[in-house]
């Protein structure tokens, strides 16, 4: 199976790396992790890391559309939302 799962901006990756150690003290993993490897982890906890870490990225991304006034990325950056017609 191929991953797709690399970071598009460069310059989050300290910033996500950070908020990863963040919620596994809060899901109550940290203690498992030995330096830096994620190994011995089992794998429900792992997932209950990245679950938080998705859901609090929904909510900010929620919270930030909200405030501005409901349009999405794309509109803001004034891309194209449509698929152009076919021909």
């Amino acid at each position: 199976m191929a991953r797709n799962n690399r970071i598009l901006v460069q310059q989050a990756r300290d910033a996500l790396d950070q908020f990863k150690y963040e919620v596994a003290n809060e899901v109550g993993v940290s203690n498992q992790i030995q330096g830096g490897y994620w190994g011995a982890i089992p794998s429900a906890d792992c997932g209950a890391v990245g679950g938080q870490m998705v859901r609090r990225m929904i909510a900010l991304a929620e919270q930030q559309l909200a405030q501005s006034g409901g349009s999405a990325p794309a509109q803001q950056a004034g891309q194209q939302t449509s698929a152009p017609p076919r021909q």
